[in-house]
């Protein structure tokens, strides 16, 4: 299974991107979905998960109030709206689904599939 992640690009501090991801010919809908990003140098990080039942989300301190995640069902998607974005959001980021709630953020260990990264990066 091949998640696809999708929507990074170059934006300047205090802009705003929208990740997706999804996954042809695979059904997100019982996978708790999450999102991590990992820098030049650093290692990857959990930013963000939304559970498969009653779409619980949690988020990295580091993200709380500017990032929002949702998913939508019936185009078998999630997203990752980014706002207020600052040059240390600057990463790839990289979609994952592990079955079937996040229990929190969790370790990349814990998922199962993984997209292939979308670049984002933000100018000063």
């Amino acid at each position: 299974v091949q998640l696809q992640a999708s929507g990074g690009g170059l934006v300047q501090a205090g802009g705003s991107l929208r990740l997706s991801c999804t996954a042809p010919g695979f059904t997100l809908d019982y996978y708790a979905i999450g999102w991590f990003r990992q820098a030049p140098g650093k290692e990857r990080e959990g930013v963000s998960c939304i559970s498969s039942s009653f779409g619980s989300t949690y988020y990295a301190d580091s993200v709380k109030g500017r990032f929002t995640i949702a998913r939508d069902n019936a185009k078998n998607t999630v997203y990752l709206q980014m706002n207020s974005l600052k040059p240390e959001d600057t990463a790839v980021y990289y979609c994952a689904a592990k079955f079937p709630e996040c229990y929190g953020l969790g370790y990349d260990y814990e998922y199962d599939y993984w997209g292939q990264g979308t670049q984002v990066t933000v100018s000063s």
